[in-house]
């Protein structure tokens, strides 16, 4: 952990507010945390999608990396571990079910996910909402071709992956007349790809859509992308949970941005 991420963590736990929800006052936000957050999921979902993760954390296979991003930090080498790119890059089971809660709620309409890596992520979306379709896009042609074939042992049938460049592929879902319900952005953790990305998508939707944004803190640039998300005009809520943060479009809520303990 960097110490700017070390920062932002002692102050996320001295200023979060409670995860059971007390004192938070907008009925939508105490709903999302006493419900969304602490919702039940399927033990047999997590199973499945778990199971898969450790096939490719068990992987010592060596594949080439067209990284578009930061980069890892682990490594400047383009030629990268299975192994490690599952250990470091997918989303914790944890968040990986908030992921799911989250769908569950919000993604009656299309889910839309920038970062697809495995699929982990992608999976636990897909899982909770088998009505929707979620749009995924990997930049990665090698990493995009294990997603694929872990989405083909899942069974879900509601996942529509693309290769390529964010800004290349994201024109050809907006065509698609998309209509997100919840949109994943991840992938990309430097500022300005993050604003363009997150304008861009703000474009598409509506404002009963959810924005969740992956580590925020993880970087100064990504804190910095965070705090001018906040002050985008359509913006009404925030909530930050320390590695997501959540954007709200909806009307009739009091503007507040929120920390919350999860």
């Amino acid at each position: 952990m960097s110490l700017h991420t070390l920062s932002k963590y002692l102050k996320y736990i001295l200023f979060s507010s409670h995860k059971r929800g007390h004192g938070i006052h907008s009925p939508f936000i105490f709903n999302l945390v006493n419900k969304v957050f602490r919702n039940k999921i399927d033990t047999e979902v997590v199973n499945n999608i778990e199971r898969i993760r450790q096939r490719m954390i068990s992987d010592r296979r060596k594949i080439s990396v067209s990284d578009y991003g930061s980069g890892s930090e682990k490594t400047k080498s383009n030629l990268r571990k299975v192994s490690d790119i599952a250990k470091n890059s997918a989303v914790p089971p944890k968040y990986g079910i908030l992921l799911n809660r989250l769908s569950g709620e919000f993604g009656e309409c299309d889910i839309i996910e920038l970062g697809s890596s495995f699929g982990i992520s992608t999976m636990y979306l897909a899982s909770a909402s088998p009505q929707a379709m979620v749009h995924t896009i990997e930049g990665c042609p090698e990493i995009s071709a294990l997603a694929k074939s872990n989405f083909e042992r899942s069974g879900l049938k509601n996942i529509r992956l693309y290769t390529g460049r964010f800004k290349e592929m994201l024109p050809e879902i907006e065509n698609q007349k998309v209509n997100p319900g919840l949109i994943f952005i991840d992938g990309d953790h430097r500022k300005e790809p993050v604003l363009d990305n997150f304008y861009k998508l703000a474009g598409m939707s509506d404002n009963k859509c959810v924005i969740i944004l992956d580590d925020i803190h993880s970087s100064v640039q990504m804190t910095e992308a965070w705090e001018e998300i906040k002050k985008f005009e359509r913006v009404t809520a925030t909530v930050d949970i320390f590695r997501m943060g959540l954007v709200f479009f909806r009307e009739g809520m009091s503007r507040t941005d929120y920390i919350i303990r999860y």
